[in-house]
């Protein structure tokens, strides 16, 4: 069964999550290194891999003169820092393979930015909203988006990131990007948003 196989690959991350560093500083920097970011596979989504950041590169000098305090909040009630195209942060939508709660590599280091963040700012709180393409049942897709939302939470909790900061969601279907029946709008469906 799909979802079984699904299951299987969150707990072989989980486990390859916690124990592949010895050190917080360590974990940290294989996050950010680019080490993990190889191309996307064959599921990619066009146009995401922008090297203005995401390959993890530069990304510890970039929130801030302060050594990683973030500055005055912009417009929106976040820092500049989430406007700007060459920051990690910027980026809230984490993409994943097909039928699967497996996150792409490519979005490894922006979790990494987001942890930072969050643990930076205790009394900032995310909802994690899981989404999936059309395809499937609506209880599939439903219990997929969770899956995929419990993915990236377990990911910012095992970078310190307090559960109390975490809140989950899932959409299934219903609340798709793209409002096509063709694979590319299936790939911008398959994701998690980071809602702060």
């Amino acid at each position: 069964m799909k979802f079984t196989k699904t299951l299987a690959t969150i707990a072989i991350m989980s486990a390859l999550t916690l124990t592949g560093c010895s050190s917080d500083e360590e974990k940290d920097a294989s996050l950010t290194d680019g080490s993990l970011n190889g191309g996307m596979n064959d599921a990619s989504v066009s146009g995401l891999n922008d090297s203005s950041g995401m390959n993890g590169s530069g990304m510890g000098g970039r929130f801030g003169a302060n050594g990683g305090k973030y500055g005055s909040k912009g417009a929106n009630g976040l820092p500049p820092e989430f406007s700007d195209p060459n920051n990690p942060l910027s980026k809230r939508t984490i993409y994943f393979m097909l039928d699967s709660s497996q996150v792409q590599q490519d979005f490894i280091p922006v979790i990494a930015a987001h942890a930072r963040y969050l643990l930076a700012n205790p009394s900032q709180h995310v909802v994690l909203e899981g989404n999936g393409d059309e395809r499937g049942s609506r209880e599939y897709n439903i219990a997929l988006g969770e899956q995929r939302s419990k993915t990236v939470a377990g990911m910012l909790k095992a970078q310190g990131v307090s559960e109390s900061q975490l809140g989950i969601v899932s959409y299934g279907e219903e609340k798709p990007v793209a409002m096509g029946h063709d694979e590319s709008s299936w790939e911008l469906n398959r994701r998690v948003e980071i809602a702060y």
